[in-house]
């Protein structure tokens, strides 16, 4: 059992919609952090019966308890209905709900009572590093963080099942998608896009699908928080700047499946890539899990110069590299980008054991970096 860091208690001022994708350990982290909780679980199919039938019965079942009650739905999405009475409660009696699910993208569809304000989104992530004694780097790498599959031996199999039950089969049931094989063919090809710059007319080509479905794929993917877009730094100085956005997998492990990457090893390219992959991957859920202000984007030239991920207003420039020596060479992108922001700090995260100074830049060991994120060292 892992100790999770997100807490749902701190977050209980007001009522809260928390949304993750599945499998991440939501229901979980729940039952066990909100014990005295009424827990309504609408994936048992005759609970869900009964509240589709009238949802009225919630309202039934909670009149008259006050503020001091909590009540947990979880997979409100499965009874959209039920937001009508849980809006009822809130205002009649200040009753607080956590309001549990993978994706707000059906209750936003079709127009559902989002509670007006009442309730604040939270997000929940894979697990991340500082929830994981004697953190694995090559097994995060390699596994991905999702709570099943980091600890296993044969992640791979895991993994298959999860891309074909979530993120084929489960998708296409919700209606998300009317050619479960065009979105198949997507997957393939938004893989290949992983970490990199997102052209929708390229990709639409591949595929075989107009630029505007495309689109609506990375649209379906970000609201089922299956992946996430990092938009790119454009505050021009001097150079020209690319525009588009980078598209992110919500974790490196989907992303080694989708792309057939088994493994990993240290020094190739593969490894580097998922590397890179991982070490966003806990700055986004630092970002979600402290609610801090910092806009996470990335640079890159016209001329190909680039910095990996960019905090604020270029409060931090972070470049990744699995290299296990940082060399000067690795610091071009950085050099290049405090030329223009020269009151940016300036990292270079690595597999480097040795974290130091390089002139004006610091040199952090992986390792370091993220002990330093998540004790709120680094912004």
């Amino acid at each position: 059992m892992y100790q999770r860091i997100f807490d749902i208690n701190k977050e209980l001022d007001m009522s809260v919609f928390l949304f993750g994708a599945r499998q991440t350990g939501k229901s979980t982290l729940l039952r066990k952090a909100v014990s005295k909780a009424v827990y309504i679980d609408l994936l048992d199919s005759d609970i869900r019966k009964l509240y589709r039938k009238r949802p009225a019965y919630l309202y039934d079942q909670l009149a008259g308890k006050d503020s001091s009650c909590v009540v947990i739905i979880d997979e409100i999405p499965e009874v959209p209905d039920l937001l009508n009475e849980v809006h009822r409660l809130i205002s009649e009696f200040g009753i607080r709900f956590v309001l549990c699910g993978s994706s707000a993208r059906k209750l936003k569809r079709k127009g559902y009572n989002t509670l007006g304000g009442r309730a604040f989104p939270c997000y929940f992530y894979p697990l991340v590093s500082a929830e994981i004694p004697d953190l694995d780097i090559d097994r995060a790498v390699n596994n991905g963080m999702m709570p099943l599959h980091y600890p296993a031996k044969n992640a791979t199999r895991l993994l298959a099942s999860y891309v074909d039950v979530y993120l084929k089969e489960e998708i296409q049931a919700q209606a998300l998608v009317r050619d479960l094989d065009n979105f198949e063919r997507f997957l393939e090809v938004a893989a290949l896009t992983d970490g990199e710059m997102v052209n929708y007319a390229n990709i639409a080509s591949d595929c075989g699908v107009s630029a505007k479905t495309v689109k609506e794929y990375f649209s379906i993917l970000q609201d089922t928080l299956v992946g996430y877009t990092i938009p790119a730094y454009t505050k021009v100085m001097k150079r020209r700047l690319m525009q588009a956005p980078r598209f992110y997998f919500f974790d490196v492990g989907v992303a080694n499946y989708l792309l057939h990457r088994q493994n990993l090893v240290r020094g190739t390219v593969e490894f580097g890539h998922a590397f890179e992959h991982w070490v966003i991957q806990e700055i986004i859920a630092y970002i979600g899990y402290t609610h801090n202000e910092n806009r996470l984007s990335y640079w890159r030239t016209y001329t190909g110069i680039e910095v990996d991920a960019v905090i604020g207003d270029a409060r931090l420039a972070i470049e990744i590299k699995s290299v296990a020596e940082v060399l000067p060479k690795h610091l071009t992108g950085l050099k290049t980008f405090m030329e223009e922001h020269p009151d940016t700090r300036p990292i270079i995260v690595s597999l480097d054991r040795i974290s130091r100074r390089c002139g004006e830049m610091e040199s952090l060991y992986v390792m370091d970096f993220l002990r330093m994120l998540w004790a709120g060292e680094l912004f």
